[in-house]
């Protein structure tokens, strides 16, 4: 009687895992149709989207942009060797003015030259990389002043031959040029503002001092002139 029992109860405790199994089995099919599903879906449609996303990267390369050679801010000849660093065998684009004027390819280190003519005053130098007819951005911009003419130099004292006397044994030079011009008065150096005004004193000898000044401004145009004083003690 005991074991008919035992065995009822272990018949009924069967029964109703099974009944769970099923249970669970129907349910995880269920969620596994409902979300399982679309989520493989989505995962197949993210999935191709990267790889076109992938495609487009690959797509777009980045063009490094060249590096010009630093070249000085002004000059007496009009012309000018450009030159600078890109990728091996890489063509480049060279802009004088924003007008595209010259291009070269660099060599197997990534040098490249151009030998070109400025216009008179200021000039701006740039460049571009070319890969497959794209173009990088510009390079790292110059800016060149092209000045053939002397800068302009006026001495406004002392007056030539003009006379110093007992303790009057110094002069100030005195006068103006163009901004940005440096002014040496007998081989000393004056004192110029921005507006080109300067001045300087000079200790005067005994008779005849000559007093020679010269003005040069960055491009290495220079001006010279001389004036002629007495001193007396």
């Amino acid at each position: 009687m005991l074991r008919s029992r035992i065995s009822r109860r272990t018949e009924q405790k069967t029964r109703k895992n099974l009944t769970l199994s099923v249970l669970g089995i129907i349910l995880i099919i269920f969620l596994a149709l409902k979300f399982g599903v679309p989520l493989l879906a989505n995962l197949s449609i993210f999935l191709s989207g990267s790889q076109n996303t992938e495609t487009k990267i690959q797509n777009a390369v980045f063009i490094a942009p060249p590096v010009l050679d630093f070249f000085p801010e002004a000059t007496a000849s009009a012309n000018i060797t450009v030159s600078g660093i890109a990728s091996k065998k890489q063509t480049v684009n060279l802009y004088i003015n924003d007008e595209l004027t010259n291009t070269a390819v660099a060599d197997n280190n990534g040098k490249f030259v151009f030998k070109e003519v400025l216009n008179p005053g200021e000039n701006t130098v740039k460049t571009k990389a070319v890969v497959n007819n794209k173009e990088s951005d510009f390079s790292n911009i110059l800016t060149i002043s092209f000045k053939n003419a002397p800068p302009s130099l006026n001495i406004t004292s002392p007056s030539d031959n003009q006379s110093f006397s007992k303790d009057q044994n110094t002069a100030v030079i005195k006068g103006t040029t163009d901004a940005d011009v440096k002014v040496i008065v007998n081989g000393f150096w004056a004192i110029v503002d921005d507006s080109g005004n300067f001045s300087y004193t000079l200790s005067l000898q005994n008779g005849d001092n000559h007093i020679k000044i010269v003005a040069t401004d960055p491009a290495g145009n220079k001006n010279e002139k001389e004036v002629k004083v007495n001193y007396s003690p």
